[in-house]
């Protein structure tokens, strides 16, 4: 009979070929799930492009959406994040600023438009034009959804352009200074406010509104996004980055309505 000590040789030897054949059947990319902190506009964009990296290269991605601003913070703050996709480059230069991102793979990754949207019932027509009638358009109590001009990149916008075009006085105290661009959002889409501003590519996949006109891109600072590593980063927040500007991610980014930076 087999004796004690060679069965547990045996079973030693065959945890052990388990054990390497595991290891070679393991997804090309060994670390932990890669963070990005990204602006809240970007969500159905990534979540597309996460889950096509994940296929192609076996490691998965995990994104945290908020306000650029908030998300800044958070990294200030000392949040573990692998890569960040700002809104605004204001937010990118804040981080930098504090040496919390590796400046070389720093990237103008993309740009959007400014829109005014209603809900989609809305029978109001408006014209962006200098000093067009919105306080009128929004009637007697409505209010103008849009991100906190304080901080919120779409807000930032919202307050240049209207300030550029000569309204922003009148409406400054009828604002809804929403956290981020989709809360903006989603006022205009339950018709809790007749009006909003927010990006195009926002208005393109909430069915719950209507785009009322387009900003000049005049009135405004161009709205670019961009994206870097943090100083903090895993080895294979460089290989996601590459992956974003990739045929197919850009093709994404386009579907959504974004445009690509030159």
């Amino acid at each position: 009979m087999e004796s004690c000590h060679l069965k547990h040789t045996r079973r030693k030897v065959a945890t052990g070929l388990l054990a390497v054949l595991f290891l070679a059947s393991a997804p090309l990319y060994a670390a932990d799930a890669l963070l990005v902190f990204a602006a809240s506009s970007l969500t159905d964009a990534l979540n597309d492009i996460g889950a096509s990296y994940k296929k192609d290269t076996g490691q998965e991605v995990k994104f945290s959406y908020a306000a650029s601003s908030v998300l800044a913070k958070q990294i200030e703050a000392g949040a573990k994040a692998d890569v960040f996709f700002s809104a605004d480059t204001d937010w990118m230069d804040y981080v930098n600023a504090r040496s919390l991102i590796d400046k070389a793979t720093r990237k103008d990754l993309l740009g959007n438009k400014l829109v005014l949207v209603a809900p989609k019932d809305s029978k109001v027509e408006l014209k962006i034009a200098p000093n067009f009638k919105l306080v009128k358009a929004l009637g007697a109590s409505g209010r103008l959804s849009t991100g906190d001009p304080d901080s919120v990149p779409v807000g930032k916008y919202a307050k240049a352009s209207l300030t550029s075009l000569g309204v922003w006085n009148d409406v400054a105290d009828r604002m809804i200074r929403a956290e981020n661009v989709r809360s903006a959002l989603s006022f205009v889409s339950r018709g809790e406010a007749p009006l909003g501003i927010v990006y195009e590519t926002d208005a393109l996949v909430d069915k719950g509104v209507r785009v009322v006109d387009t900003f000049p891109e005049s009135s405004h600072l161009p709205i670019i996004y961009p994206v870097a590593a943090t100083t903090g980063a895993q080895p294979a927040a460089a290989q996601f980055l590459k992956y974003l500007q990739n045929d197919a991610a850009l093709a994404t980014f386009r579907k959504f309505g974004f445009s690509i930076r030159p």
